[in-house]
C-alpha cells in the first residue's frame, strides 16, 4: 500500500519513458524532498528507476511476480531511508546494490528450487572423483545449499555476489562499502567453511545411505 503504482512495472518492456536517467545531483535533490515525505518526489524517483530495477531483478530471478515485489521493496527502502545514499557512488550503482541485497535476503529466506547451484560447484574444488552418479550430484547440491545457509551473512553475501551475480571483487567492495581486501578475506573464509561443511554433509549422507 505504501508503493505508488506506475506504468513502469505494468509495461516493463516499454522502457523509453522509464529509465534510470538520474544523475547524482538529481537523485539527491529528489531524496531530500522524499526525506520531507514529498510523495510527488517519490513518484518521480519511482517512475525514473522502477523499470530498470525490475529488469535487473527479473533477469536474475526469472519470476515476474517476485521481481515486481522486490522492485517495490527496493524503492520503498528509499522512502524509509532517503539519507542512505550519500553521493559517494553512482546512484544507479547504489540502487542496484539495494536490489541485490533484497534478492539476497529473499534467497536466504526461501532458497531457490532450481539447480543453479551448478554454477557454484566448480568453486568447491572437490576432491571427489568425477564419476558422480545423479544421486551424488543431488546430494552435493543440497549440501552446498545447506552449507551456504550456515555462513555468516557478510560471507554469504560476498559469495553470492561473486559467483551468482558475476560481480568483480571491486564491485562487491563498492556495493558493500568495504575494502577489496575484506571481500577477499570473506570469500576465502566462506569457501573454506563450505568445503569443510560439504565434506561432513556428504560423509553423513553416505553413512546413512
Amino acid at each position: 500500500g505504501h508503493i505508488l503504482r506506475t506504468p513502469c512495472l505494468k509495461s516493463a518492456t516499454q522502457r523509453s519513458d522509464c529509465t534510470m536517467a538520474l544523475d547524482n545531483e538529481k537523485a539527491l535533490a529528489l531524496l531530500a524532498r522524499i526525506a520531507a515525505r514529498d510523495e510527488a518526489a517519490f513518484k518521480a524517483l519511482y517512475v525514473a528507476t522502477a523499470s530498470k530495477v525490475y529488469g535487473f531483478v527479473l533477469n536474475r530471478t526469472r519470476d515476474a511476480a517476485r521481481a515486481e515485489e522486490l522492485t517495490a521493496d527496493t524503492l520503498y527502502e528509499l522512502w524509509k531511508n532517503p539519507h542512505a545514499f550519500r553521493g559517494d557512488s553512482r546512484f544507479s550503482t547504489f540502487l542496484l546494490g539495494v536490489a541485490r541485497n533484497k534478492m539476497l535476503h529473499a534467497w536466504r529466506d526461501q532458497p531457490p528450487q532450481h539447480e543453479d547451484i551448478d554454477d557454484f560447484t566448480p568453486v568447491l574444488a572437490s576432491s571427489e572423483p568425477d564419476g558422480f552418479d545423479q544421486l551424488a550430484e543431488k546430494q552435493r547440491r543440497q549440501g552446498v545449499r545447506r552449507c551456504m545457509e550456515k555462513l555468516p551473512d557478510e560471507q554469504r553475501a560476498c559469495l553470492h555476489l561473486v559467483f551468482y551475480e558475476g560481480l568483480s571483487l571491486a564491485e562487491v567492495a563498492g556495493v558493500q562499502r568495504i575494502p577489496e581486501n575484506t571481500v577477499k578475506t570473506r570469500l576465502f573464509q566462506a569457501r573454506h567453511k563450505i568445503k569443510n561443511c560439504l565434506r561432513l554433509f556428504l560423509q553423513t549422507e553416505r553413512a546413512h545411505g
